[in-house]
């Protein structure tokens, strides 16, 4: 099976023109060798592929006939990528929170339009409430009048 459509049946990239587009980035390889589009994986191949900063590398088990579900990817592949890469990755994601945790500091587009939601929403019920609490306080005053 061709390394493009490989990597798309494992559902390691979305799409096979995406899988394809960063192997013509250089950023697939197998056995420490750039690869193209048409090489052929066969089992026992270890795939080096660099994404999200990260080196990831996976040794093939089995090839699959087709896309195969994502509960199924494990009978098909073993990731042998090194502990310290995850470790990075989670490193990098902490450090993008420092900036700005949820709900410090300005508020992103999406916040203003949930407060704005959320303010209309409040107004027109609290102008529903005092309608029905007017309208009942005219109809006991009218009795206590008729009295």
């Amino acid at each position: 099976m061709r390394i493009d459509k490989f990597l798309w049946s494992i559902r390691f990239y979305k799409t096979r023109s995406i899988a394809s587009e960063e192997i013509k980035k250089n950023r697939v390889s197998i056995a420490d060798s750039v690869v193209k589009s048409s090489k052929e994986v066969k089992e026992g191949d270890v795939i080096k592929i660099r994404k999200n900063q990260i080196d990831y590398k996976i040794k093939v088990i089995q090839i699959p006939k087709s896309r195969i579900g994502a509960k199924l990817v494990s009978l098909h592949i073993r990731d042998v990528t090194d502990k310290e890469q995850y470790e990075l990755l989670k490193l990098r994601r902490m450090s993008q929170d420092y900036y700005r945790n949820k709900g410090e500091g300005r508020p992103t587009k999406k916040d203003r339009r949930d407060m704005d939601d959320y303010v209309e929403n409040d107004i027109e019920s609290d102008f529903t409430d005092w309608d029905d609490f007017f309208g009942e306080n005219d109809e006991a005053n009218e009795k206590e009048g008729d009295l």
